[in-house]
């Protein structure tokens, strides 16, 4: 099994995907034509870049195997290769889901996500 990938998601879309059965993409994926991850070691700069502050929110983990066809592996920040979807996320490769709020210093736990 491949090391696990992770979607952000606010809370109210996730439950939209869920009653779906898929995420089509939040408004940043949708616009860039991809749906976005991060890897464990890249959860919290994205975190911290993105959604410093929020609460609300979702981290999915997901198991990249079950999603192999459409995931590219792409360079983003810093050149790093970031993961990549190019279909909607069927919630049948979702294996854990956490909700998460940032701290009173806008930071996030990531203890029990990664």
């Amino acid at each position: 099994m491949a090391d696990p990938i992770y979607k952000i998601v606010a809370s109210d879309e996730w439950a939209a995907a869920k009653s779906a059965g898929r995420l089509e993409g939040t408004a940043v994926d949708l616009a860039d034509g991809y749906i976005h991850f991060s890897t464990a070691e890249q959860l919290a700069e994205t975190l911290d870049r993105h959604y410093r502050g929020r609460t609300g929110l979702v981290v999915a983990r997901v198991d990249p195997d079950l999603i192999a066809a459409e995931l590219r592996w792409e360079p983003s920040r810093g050149g790093a290769l970031f993961p990549h979807l190019y279909a909607p996320l069927p919630m049948a490769a979702v294996s854990a889901e956490f909700l998460l709020d940032a701290g009173p210093d806008g930071s996030f736990d990531l203890s029990e996500v990664v």
